[in-house]
């Protein structure tokens, strides 16, 4: 990860549990940003995509797929929301992304904010060697809860998929905070994501 400024740290904060009160993802990224914030200047884009993204559609499609001066204006604001999303994982150092498991893999809402991030030519491109990732020098954290999909797991499709579509545009340096099976042990679930919250905000400041 490359920050900016040692002193000075930009966090894209991507909510996407359904609640807003009670919500074990929006509780622990709070707390992360908040015990950054005691030692450095933090700010903070928020995207909470609970509240709803478009979905792709055929007129999407071939906005994204016509060269960008070639666009009609109505084509540019198809991809206005696109564009902005974009520009703030471009702007951020951290993405700070809670990630609620429902039904072993991640809320509709957050796969269309992957949907609308993941686009040839700007957030990756294809060469004679494979895919490579444009988002690069960026670290993300996801704040995982599950009921009892344990991280990692043969049918944990949440994690492994944001690691995965993260790597894919370019962010590969990834840590997981995760109260993975509070329905099992809710307890020991709480305890084991506040170690791995401690953690995470150890490394950055060793980082800085």
């Amino acid at each position: 990860m490359t920050m900016n400024n040692k002193s000075h740290l930009t966090v894209l904060r991507v909510d996407a549990s359904a609640r807003k009160s009670g919500s074990i993802t929006r509780d622990f990224t709070n707390r992360f940003i908040e015990t950054l914030s005691a030692d450095r200047d933090v700010a903070v884009l928020n995207h909470d995509v609970a509240e709803g993204l478009p979905f792709i559609t055929e007129d999407w499609v071939g906005a994204n797929f016509t060269p960008a001066d070639a666009r009609t204006e109505e084509q540019r604001q198809h991809l206005a929301i696109s564009d902005k999303l974009i520009e703030d994982i471009k702007a951020s150092d951290v993405l700070a992304i809670g990630v609620p498991v429902y039904n072993f893999s991640v809320p509709a809402t957050l796969k269309a904010w992957i949907d609308m991030i993941a686009r040839a030519g700007v957030t990756f491109k294809y060469t004679e060697n494979g895919p490579v990732g444009l988002l690069t020098g960026k670290k993300a954290v996801l704040f995982v809860a599950s009921g009892g999909t344990p991280v990692g797991a043969a049918y944990d499709y949440a994690t492994t998929y944001m690691r995965h579509v993260l790597g894919f545009v370019g962010i590969t340096d990834v840590t997981i905070v995760a109260a993975d099976k509070t329905a099992v042990d809710a307890e020991a679930s709480l305890k084991a994501a506040e170690e791995q919250l401690e953690g995470a905000v150890t490394e950055f400041r060793q980082a800085a």
